[in-house]
């Protein structure tokens, strides 16, 4: 399931029942546009697994703030609430999708 994290429901997704994927980008950023067809084909894959959102840095600074994110994309993995893996920059579906998988 793929959604749009908002400084106001991060916290709700962050500690909801399924681990949760934030990827952290911006419209004017070129990796961000590689990353995120990647992130969205993951979404379907791990449907019912894990929940996979999508937030802009430029409309969601307070997340990004809270936790150190300077370079996008920048994908934050939770697990029971907690920050498990950070992962920043551009890299092919597999690399992303082994991240993906040690949430399981």
């Amino acid at each position: 399931m793929e959604v749009t994290i908002t400084n106001e429901n991060f916290e709700s997704y962050k500690n909801g029942d399924l681990p949760l994927v934030v990827d952290l980008w911006a419209t004017w950023c070129g990796p961000c546009r590689m990353v995120g067809p990647i992130i969205s084909e993951l979404a379907k894959d791990y449907d019912g697994k894990l929940v996979v959102g999508k937030c802009d840095v430029e409309e969601n600074d307070e997340i990004a703030a809270a936790y150190g994110v300077r370079n996008i994309p920048t994908i934050l993995f939770f697990k029971n609430g907690e920050l498990v893996d950070k992962f920043v920059g551009a890299a092919n579906k597999n690399i992303i999708e082994e991240k993906f998988k040690t949430l399981l």
